[in-house]
């Protein structure tokens, strides 16, 4: 075979390799829904090894949040009431390569459920 040739196998086969490694990415997508029936602020979701939130989110809006677990350790949630109470809940556990989805409701007289929906062939149970 040319050395042209040789070049060109070599590329498809380097570029094939990692479709064929298995790699995947594991996401959850989480919906969190203010259902306390007033605005809250300063709203922080943090889980293994990052956060995310925003500054206010009003009575019945939902805040959509795609991310990778990196680490193991719990969801946590804090948030400001109108009435300036800063409020904290601590949720379920996360592991690595877990997927599927999680909606965290914000609940009237400061309370938080935490509902998973997790791909059991992904390392969610």
């Amino acid at each position: 075979m040319s050395e042209p040739g040789n070049k060109i196998i070599c590329l498809l086969v380097c570029l094939g390799l990692p479709a064929l490694s298995g790699c995947k990415s594991y996401w959850i997508d989480t919906n969190v829904v203010n259902q306390t029936g007033r605005p809250i602020h300063e709203l922080e979701v943090d889980y293994p090894s990052a956060s995310f939130g925003t500054n206010s989110l009003a009575p019945g809006a939902t805040f959509h949040y795609r991310f990778q677990v990196r680490d193991s350790g719990p969801v946590k949630v804090g948030y400001i009431s109108p009435d300036g109470k800063t409020i904290h809940a601590d949720g379920i556990e996360l592991n690595e390569q877990m997927q599927g989805q999680l909606v965290i409701r914000l609940l009237p007289e400061d309370k938080v459920d935490f509902i998973p929906s997790w791909n059991p062939s992904h390392g969610g149970k």
